[in-house]
């Protein structure tokens, strides 16, 4: 099929008589309760239940392979290839599948708070939930801008059609299907909310860079003085904790882009994790939960309605999906200027790293290529010994291009606005997990603070022998003890031992750069 032939099948679908567009968040709400698809909370937000999936399905994620985007896809595990022919036939179904429903729920908007870079997008959906989800989550159009509205992008999502996988040439039943040429998403037997946010990521990810702009996975709030910073770190390192501050506006809490204007969040609202929330621990997200907010996966009693954020029998992965307007402080449009300080954020099991550390430009590129934190027991089945976990650009399964475009991006803006950048490990001082304790949040948020108000830019710092860090000798309100790793610990063999084999780690995970990182790897990497 061509885009031509796409695009009439699109129009048949939006043109039929079982639509409801753009319809309004209570209606969405009686509509997902009347329906059966979810439950009123005390606090009037719509509870779902996701079923089987409660979370992504990388291995269900494909990318069609085209002449005009496959030279630049870094194919492999995380970028599947799949035929056009798969693609075609897949979407001719769902298109029908979706004809026959007696409603279907259309929603429209942006990705990108920048106007001069923005992405115009089409929701399609078979449950109202999921189209509740999508209008919290992405960027809502005014009325001026939905008059004139046309989408960039459609995403289909169908999540009770379930593929075939030996007729379907899909996985399993499940699938989420990218065409880059005909701008459509395809989403098929997973109810998982979270896959429709990421697979716009996903696409802003491969359309910014060839408009000079960086895509990143991170969080990012501004100063008084108008000073950004962005909290890079996988999940469990402190990204949301760290960056939500009192005296500091909220940009944004996952997905933003670098332009030449400065830094914009490419949403219009949070996907929050809720597992063990509390008004005390997290009181931001605790009050955002208001009528038309959505829960994923939470346990809510059943007669008093009252939603149980300890409970993670259904999954840890509890979610709630909120508009960023429902948080206090906030930057409204969600733009600012460019970055002063970057934080790169890793909870280190091993307890061997520093818990700050200023970096190099090459530094910086190292360990954005790298995206090392560490699981911990418990936190996955099986995990029993601290394990490495290594994701490229902080979030390796959202980003199609190869990652050296995104590091040497981040190197050039870094030299552009002299940034600062900072390494930080939220994790275990004083031993490994098990034996040493985990770095106190106190000092950890003291460290971060000074670091974004320039406090540590020109200190003095001593250079760590095996991964060729400069730390800073002394920081107010921090033990100096804790300042070289390697102080912390009494056995201090048993550190240089645990050291370096973890620089031997991130040496083996870099060598699948190769060439291309050479330079990096030369001025970046750990010098044991």
């Amino acid at each position: 099929m061509n885009s031509v032939e796409i695009a009439n099948e699109l129009k048949g679908l939006l043109q039929g008589n079982n639509i409801s567009e753009q319809i309004s968040v209570p209606q969405l709400v009686e509509k997902a309760t009347s329906r059966g698809e979810a439950i009123l909370t005390v606090d009037g937000a719509v509870r779902a239940v996701t079923g089987k999936y409660t979370g992504r399905s990388p291995k269900d994620k494909f990318m069609v392979v085209e002449e005009s985007s496959k030279d630049q896809i870094d194919w492999g595990k995380i970028n599947q290839p799949i035929s056009a022919e798969v693609f075609d036939s897949l979407y001719n179904k769902v298109v029908n599948y979706l004809k026959q429903k007696e409603e279907v729920f259309v929603f429209k908007g942006f990705a990108g708070a920048d106007k001069d870079s923005r992405l115009a997008i089409r929701v399609v959906n078979e449950y109202a939930w999921h189209n509740l989800f999508a209008h919290q989550l992405f960027i809502r159009p005014t009325d001026e801008e939905l008059n004139a509205h046309e989408a960039d992008f459609t995403i289909l999502s169908a999540p009770t059609f379930k593929a075939d996988p030996k007729v379907d040439g899909t996985a399993s039943e499940t699938f989420i299907i990218v065409s880059l040429e005909k701008r459509i998403i395809l989403i098929g037997g997973t109810e998982y909310a979270g896959e429709m946010k990421k697979s716009i990521f996903g696409i802003m990810n491969y359309l910014l860079p060839q408009n000079g702009i960086l895509p990143m996975h991170c969080s990012a709030n501004v100063g008084e003085q108008g000073d950004v910073a962005l909290f890079f770190g996988l999940s469990g390192t402190g990204k949301t904790t760290l960056s939500a501050d009192g005296n500091r506006k909220l940009i944004g809490d996952d997905e933003h882009g670098w332009s030449d204007n400065g830094v914009f969040n490419i949403e219009g609202g949070c996907y929050a994790k809720t597992i063990n929330l509390s008004a005390e621990k997290e009181p931001e997200i605790y009050n955002a939960i208001t009528f038309g907010t959505v829960l994923e996966n939470v346990i809510v009693d059943s007669e008093t309605r009252i939603p149980d954020y300890d409970d993670e029998t259904l999954t840890q992965n509890t979610r709630v999906a909120y508009p960023i307007q429902n948080i206090e402080n906030i930057v409204d449009p969600s733009i600012a200027g460019h970055p002063k300080t970057v934080i790169f954020l890793t909870a280190d099991a091993f307890g061997v790293l520093p818990p700050i550390s200023k970096l190099t430009k090459e530094q910086a590129m190292y360990h954005f290529l790298s995206g090392f934190t560490s699981k911990t027991p418990g936190t996955e089945r099986g995990v029993v010994e601290p394990e490495p976990v290594f994701s490229t650009c902080f979030g390796a399964p959202f980003f199609p291009l190869h990652a050296t475009v995104y590091a040497e991006m981040l190197g050039k803006k870094i030299d552009e606005h002299q940034v600062n950048v900072f390494l930080v490990n939220t994790g275990w001082t004083g031993g490994s997990y098990g034996e040493g304790s985990r770095m106190k949040l106190s000092y950890t948020r003291k460290m971060v603070r000074d670091a974004i108000d320039g406090k540590l830019n020109d200190v003095f710092t001593d250079k760590d022998p095996i991964f060729g860090l400069a730390m800073p000798t002394a920081i107010e309100g921090v033990p100096t003890n804790l300042l070289n790793p390697r102080n912390a610990w009494a056995n201090k063999e048993a550190y240089d031992k645990k050291a370096t084999e973890l620089a031997g780690m991130f040496h083996e995970n870099f060598k699948k750069f190769g060439a291309a990182a050479e330079e990096i790897t030369k001025n970046g990497a750990p010098l044991a």
